[in-house]
């Protein structure tokens, strides 16, 4: 009886041990059902790389360093192809006994199927990973992760230099999921390195939005100038979390009282200055569910009392209100106070996007700005489907206040034909204030002036032509990829529609048409390229030029999978993804009527790539 028991005992160690699947060096792996795995990792490499397929559900993954657990994460472990890896760091982890407890829901009716899953024999220790561009739509010069997914822009600040640059990242694939702050940094907003990660998640949460600031006065006892970071812990329950850095911002030590402020209900994304006028901390913070912005003051940022609210009932209602932002600007000698509020859904073309209200702020109380019948008008930052989150740098030099957004559209951002990385930020843009003929003020928008590093060769410089029915078409640069700026003005002498079309030899086409009637620009990306992952995708945007005497300008960024289109005074934005199967070649201008196209400049850029 004795040895039936042992035997009995030992069965099951036996089964586990002769299902252990083949793998890379420096990998075991044992199944222990059909959905747990153990992945004992005694490689001595720097990374562990972790097999992706995108269209299969997250794997649980549990880090047990020597029986205890380390972290949680989620990666989507491929089942029958492995669309690309990602590392998981192992350099923390030396000199301990790494597991990879991992629950992989792969519908797999037994052990033995289970451990026929892709991902078991991909799994790899290694001391490089690669991360060479290997997407044909990557941006040649906007900012983009070197793998995995991006959203928002978070905790940007200036210091000393260098334009610090946080994001909304998943480190272990392309898609939502996992979200950790990741760091890049800049000396010009063109140029951008790539760092160490900022702010992992941990017990109250994964990190969600935030911002950064200088602690000029040391009001947080974290030391003068220390960095000071404020940010959404996303748990059972989203609550707001503090950190500092005291070494420029490469690593944050969090405030061993975290949470810092919590609610009742769902509110996120802090956003913080100093308000030297009053001594202390101003923070907005998205009410999202209830569509306002609180506004809260704290001494230290450790202790905060609620002092207003905006927002019900006002502007778009028709999604969440997420990532709050308020800035003084000056205007006619006096100084005006905007409010950015992103907004999902609920965007003028659908999904999502950025509106702003303008208005006065004494310290506690935003009051927006009414228009001629005492309403609160509602103005949106850009008129593409592809600007969100929108938010500026702190403590920027010289007064500026510069802007980025994540250029994409929750519509469809997990679904662009990327994978090896997905989502970019929008050029830097500078914003100022100007008063339209309704005697409204409004945002304005300009490509911040370090986007003239990005300039090579002048195409066409200074051309002037009469735009008829026939067609005029100019070549555009064939460098890069096709990346160019063209800028140019629009005079329409009959009131007549002005048509742009950038086109390729594949009959794909963007037409841009100017139409003085209503005083409109329109932006139809229809036929722009591959749709086919979306019926979101193909649309038609408009936004108004704020001229009513037939005259208009554009500035455009043409980069390898985005267009960004300015007025060249910044009034008017339109921010659209394409994805042509090749480069648009040439740009050709036609009117029904009669116009005069005059400055035309078409210059090559340069690639960061």
């Amino acid at each position: 009886m004795m040895n039936l028991q042992k035997y009995m005992l030992a069965a099951p160690l036996l089964l586990a041990s002769s299902l252990g699947a083949s793998a890379g060096d420096g990998v075991k792996v044992e199944h222990l059902g059909v959905n747990n795995t153990l992945v004992r990792v005694d490689g001595d490499g720097k990374y562990l790389l972790l097999p992706v397929q995108e269209d299969v559900a997250d794997a649980k993954v549990n880090i047990l360093l020597d029986g205890k657990l380390e972290r949680t994460f989620y990666v989507r472990l491929a089942k029958s192809k492995v669309d690309y890896t990602v590392p998981l760091n192992l350099e923390p982890y030396k000199g301990h006994n790494i597991v990879l407890d991992i629950n992989a829901n792969h519908d797999r009716s037994s052990i033995r199927e289970a451990k026929d899953a892709a991902c078991w024999n991909a799994l790899e220790v290694s001391n490089t990973f690669d991360t060479s561009n290997r997407e044909k739509f990557r941006p040649a010069y906007h900012h983009t992760p070197e793998w995995g997914w991006m959203n928002d822009p978070n905790g940007m600040y200036y210091q000393d230099g260098i334009w610090h640059l946080y994001y909304q990242w998943n480190p272990f694939g392309s898609k939502w999921q996992n979200m950790t702050w990741g760091h890049s940094t800049s000396p010009d907003l063109i140029h951008w390195k790539h760092e160490a990660v900022g702010i992992e998640p941990d017990g109250l949460g994964t990190i969600f939005s935030g911002s950064c600031a200088l602690d000029k006065t040391n009001s947080t006892g974290f030391g003068k100038d220390a960095v000071v970071a404020l940010y959404t812990a996303a748990g059972m329950s989203q609550t707001q979390s503090l950190a500092h850095s005291d070494n420029n911002g490469e690593t944050f030590i969090k405030y061993p009282g975290n949470p810092v402020f919590t609610l009742e209900s769902e509110a996120r994304d802090p956003n913080m200055f100093w308000n030297e006028k009053t001594g202390e901390w101003n923070i907005m913070l998205a009410h999202a569910l209830e569509h306002e912005i609180l506004f809260i003051t704290s001494p230290d940022l450790k202790t905060w009392t609620l002092q207003s609210s905006f927002g019900k009932g006002e502007g778009a209602q028709g999604g969440v209100w997420e990532c709050p932002d308020l800035f003084p600007l000056d205007i006619n000698g006096k100084q005006k106070w905007v409010l950015l509020v992103n907004l999902n859904p609920g965007g003028p073309f659908g999904g999502s996007a950025t509106q702003y209200f303008v208005g006065d702020f004494d310290g506690k109380t935003f009051t927006a700005d009414t228009d001629k019948d005492g309403k609160i008008p509602t103005k949106w930052m850009d008129y593409g489907k592809d600007h969100y989150a929108t938010v500026t740098w702190s403590d920027a030099p010289d007064g500026r206040r510069t802007a980025l957004g994540w250029m994409s559209n929750w519509q469809y951002a997990a679904d662009v034909p990327t994978q090896q990385f997905r989502s970019a930020n929008t050029l830097p843009r500078d914003l100022s204030l100007f008063e339209a003929n309704d005697g409204q003020l409004y945002l304005a928008s300009t490509p911040s002036p370090e986007t003239l590093k990005l300039r090579d060769n002048a195409i066409v410089k200074g051309k002037s032509l009469n735009a008829g029915k026939k067609a005029s078409a100019f070549a555009l640069p064939s460098a890069n990829d096709g990346i160019c700026e063209i800028a140019f003005d629009i005079e329409s002498k009959k009131n007549s529609k002005v048509d742009i079309t950038l086109s390729n030899s594949k009959d794909e086409k963007v037409v841009i048409t100017y139409n003085p009637s209503d005083n409109t620009i329109s932006f139809d990306r229809t036929k722009a390229g591959d749709s086919s992952f979306s019926l979101d995708f193909p649309a038609v945007t408009v936004a108004p030029t704020f001229t009513t005497d037939g005259k208009t300008s554009v500035r455009m960024f043409i980069d390898r999978s985005s267009i960004e289109m300015f007025a060249k005074d910044g009034k008017y934005v339109m921010t659209n993804l394409v994805f042509p199967a090749e480069p648009y070649s040439r740009i050709s201008f036609s009117s029904a009527g009669a116009a005069k196209i005059s400055n035309l400049n078409i210059y090559s850029l340069k690639s960061n790539l």
